[in-house]
């Protein structure tokens, strides 16, 4: 199994990317999403890699995050979602806005990826709900550094490609949602309120820390009067 990728980008499209391994090339496909967050031709990367094996098929699929690899393998668990549809699902919200989207039960926020139709989307968020709290707090572990080692070797960079589109404001961190949860938790909470509150204060608030979070998900989990 090939789990992580680090080499030169040889070559860019929107769904994949091709990447020189000391001399080998890997072609590695990729969301919309990733692929404008990478560097140009002839720069180092590092993706995080999830390999399909068919009778006449061998497919690489890159993530910039563990975060965003565990929600592809969670979203390819549905049926009738497929790596190209899990593709679009994260290029579309990210991995951080997946799961924000399946916390809260947003299956019209599922529905906007590229050929996810309502009923589809319905189904990704009833089977993985209850999935989605957990995940949320691994995510600070999850997302880890995926930098190329001091020594590699960066072969002589050709022409870059045309400049990419601009990334989307980040999101809350995933530390500062993990730590979020697991405060909520102590406090009592269940893991989907507490998931679902989070979520929402996230999504307020996207660049908002730990204690931001957690004061803003106990005002929305506070009884109404």
């Amino acid at each position: 199994m090939i789990g992580r990728i680090a080499g030169v980008i040889l070559h860019r499209a929107m769904d994949h990317v091709l990447i020189d391994v000391r001399g080998v090339g890997y072609i590695v496909h990729v969301s919309e999403r990733t692929a404008a967050a990478l560097p140009p031709v002839g720069q180092a990367c590092a993706l995080y890699t999830d390999l399909l094996v068919r009778e006449d098929l061998l497919q690489l699929f890159g993530f910039q995050s563990l975060l965003e690899k565990e929600w592809h393998r969670l979203l390819t668990s549905v049926q009738g979602i497929g790596a190209k549809a899990s593709l679009a699902i994260l290029g579309t919200l990210g991995a951080e806005g997946t799961g924000r989207a399946i916390a809260l039960g947003d299956w019209g926020a599922i529905r906007k990826a590229p050929g996810v139709g309502p009923k589809l989307a319905q189904r990704v968020v009833l089977d993985l709900k209850d999935k989605a709290p957990k995940v949320m707090a691994m995510g600070g572990a999850l997302t880890v550094d995926v930098s190329l080692p001091d020594d590699a070797v960066i072969e002589t960079p050709v022409a870059a490609p045309k400049p990419a589109r601009a990334a989307a404001p980040p999101p809350a961190s995933a530390q500062a949602v993990a730590d979020a949860l697991s405060a909520l938790s102590n406090l009592g909470y269940g893991a989907s309120e507490a998931a679902a509150a989070v979520a929402e204060a996230s999504g307020a608030e996207p660049e908002a820390g730990t204690a931001q979070l957690i004061r803003a998900a106990l005002r929305l989990l506070a009884p109404k009067e």
